[in-house]
């Protein structure tokens, strides 16, 4: 079994930061691509920012400039750094994670997910 906890959502106001933060745990052999994912009352689930093992990095284009994606594989976490935030970022983040763990068995893992609301 793998995990991924989510922390670090909250309410702001327009123009502020919060950072994100999810840790993976269980009998973890390696993990791949780690990314973020939204969805806002009425709309798509879409991904916001994605990071391979390597450190590249892709990002929405509503994200471009203003959010960072990160992490330590060290700690099997990945952060996400949201800077200048609008109120059109409001939405419940998830973190996922595509895990191998130590039979491997393959997961493509998800997070809880946590509340992020923009006031303007």
């Amino acid at each position: 079994q793998v995990q991924l906890v989510e922390s670090g959502g909250g309410l702001v106001q327009a123009g502020g930061s919060l950072r994100l933060s999810c840790a993976a745990s269980g009998s973890i052999a390696s993990i791949d691509a780690m990314g973020w994912y939204r969805q806002a009352p009425g709309k798509q689930h879409e991904l916001v920012a994605a990071i391979t093992s390597g450190g590249s990095t892709n990002y929405a284009d509503s994200v471009k400039g203003r959010f960072t994606i990160s992490r330590d594989n060290a700690k099997n976490t990945v952060y996400l750094q949201m800077n200048r935030l609008k109120p059109q970022d409001t939405a419940v983040y998830y973190c996922n994670a595509e895990v191998l763990d130590s039979g491997s068995r393959y997961y493509d893992s998800w997070g809880q997910g946590t509340q992020v609301t923009v006031s303007s």
